[in-house]
């Protein structure tokens, strides 16, 4: 695993995940050809033969048991600090796989002064374009999603958060945050801006940390050199997930506005839900419940929050 100066802690967090390890740990040799690296992963106590299935695929990977299922952004910060020297920490979910060259196209886009994290362009299994950047969370933005949808607003910077214009998606880029499947962040900006924020729990924490970095200097890059596939999770499928998604895009705003701005972002989201949930769509019927009810909305996330609504 060698051939740079620089060093990669390559992060994984993983929950019950042994089907997906083989492909991801397959494509690490391709996608960081040519560089140092280690891999590191933070196990949030599977029940499976997670972490059996590791230590037979990548026995020189180092291991970090939780001991519970602590979420997302534990699990980061836990494996960074086991981590040995680096230069950058690559945070992957275990259902990416890297793309040929992937980590020398981040790792040269971090090379760009001001830039705190890398990340690259995403396919799903399928090859169609994942939406992957993000603008910064805003009342006018939650009330485009939920009059014109999300793809529709996403073409407008005003209305929409999620960037949807496909031609954004054709060269560099930097944007204010981007779904964290796979982040490739200096370890300077790890330093100045770590740990990720764990009360979170799952969600929400990526867009915490990128907003941060932000403040405190570090751009988000977005690399379309650099490739990879995300299989992507079932966030919108799940009721239990969504909600949690939910809940968590009003504690990221609380934590940076004020009372009024907050309620005004809590009230376009549960115009957006509820608009969803009267078309008898199980997730957003889930979120309206959380958002109305205060015990969730005050309450730290955790593992009783994730399971599926009845």
């Amino acid at each position: 695993m060698s051939g740079s100066d620089e060093t990669i802690a390559v992060v994984v967090v993983t929950y019950n995940s042994e089907p997906l390890l083989a492909d991801l740990i397959a494509s690490l040799g391709p996608g960081l050809d040519g560089l140092d690296w280690h891999l590191v992963c933070a196990d949030n106590a599977s029940a499976d033969g997670t972490v059996e299935t590791l230590r037979r695929l990548a026995p020189a990977a180092t291991v970090v048991r939780m001991g519970r299922n602590a979420g997302y952004a534990a699990g980061i910060n836990a494996g960074v600090a086991a981590a040995g020297p680096h230069d950058a920490v690559l945070v992957l979910n275990p259902d990416v796989r890297l793309g040929a060259g992937c980590g020398r196209e981040l790792l040269a886009a971090l090379r760009t002064p001001g830039t705190g994290i890398a990340v690259p362009r995403l396919v799903d299994g399928d090859g169609g374009l994942i939406f992957t950047m993000r603008r910064e969370p805003s009342i006018l933005r939650v009330l485009g999603d939920a009059l014109l949808g999300a793809e529709r607003a996403g073409r407008y910077p005003a209305l929409g958060e999620v960037v949807t214009d496909h031609a954004s998606y054709a060269s560099a880029a930097v944007t204010a945050w981007a779904e964290g499947s796979t982040l490739l962040v200096s370890a300077e900006c790890w330093r100045r801006c770590a740990p990720w924020e764990e009360s979170f729990f799952l969600y929400s924490e990526e867009t915490d940390f990128a907003l941060r970095a932000r403040d405190a200097g570090f751009v988000t890059r977005f690399t379309p050199a650099a490739r990879a596939v995300h299989l992507e999770g079932d966030s919108r499928r799940s009721p239990g997930l969504w909600a949690l998604l939910t809940l968590n895009r009003v504690r990221l705003y609380r934590r940076r506005h004020g009372r009024l701005a907050t309620a005004a972002f809590w009230a376009a989201l549960l115009l957006r839900e509820l608009s969803r949930a009267l078309l008898r769509k199980r997730p957003s019927q889930a979120a309206v419940r959380a958002l109305v009810s205060p015990a969730r909305l005050r309450e730290t996330p955790g593992p009783h929050s994730v399971r599926p609504a009845a």
